[in-house]
């Protein structure tokens, strides 16, 4: 019998921690569908690369929703995978040694692999 395949969101994150709630809201969408045995990948860009940067994400708080560091790693807890923007973070000077140990720095190629495989794409 063949395997059924599952359904795939890609949510780009685009929001730093200049904006907490945007911030978070793709982490919260994320948990949301991998609870329910959707698989997910976020792909942070722009200034939402900073989260990924160790030391970061502990910081930041948006009012009404559960701290960014425990929507991550709850997210990546559940087998999430986060993507990175290799041009922004070196335009921002962060290496990949900075970055938290599951986050994956990609070019461009990667998101648009993950796009076309997606059955819904999300932005925020």
């Amino acid at each position: 019998m063949a395997e059924e395949s599952r359904e795939k969101i890609v949510i780009f994150g685009t929001h730093g921690p200049e904006d907490p709630e945007r911030a978070s809201l793709p982490f919260v969408i994320g948990n949301a569908a991998l609870v329910m045995e959707v698989d997910v990948v976020v792909m942070l860009q722009g200034t939402a690369v900073i989260l990924a940067k160790q030391g970061c994400y502990e910081h930041v708080f948006a009012a009404g929703l559960p701290p960014l560091k425990d929507l991550v790693d709850s997210f990546l807890e559940q087998g999430g995978t986060l993507l990175i923007c290799t041009p922004c973070i070196q335009e921002r000077a962060i290496t990949g040694e900075m970055l938290l140990d599951q986050a994956i720095p990609v070019k461009a190629a990667r998101a648009v692999m993950e796009i076309l495989e997606a059955t819904s794409v999300m932005t925020y």
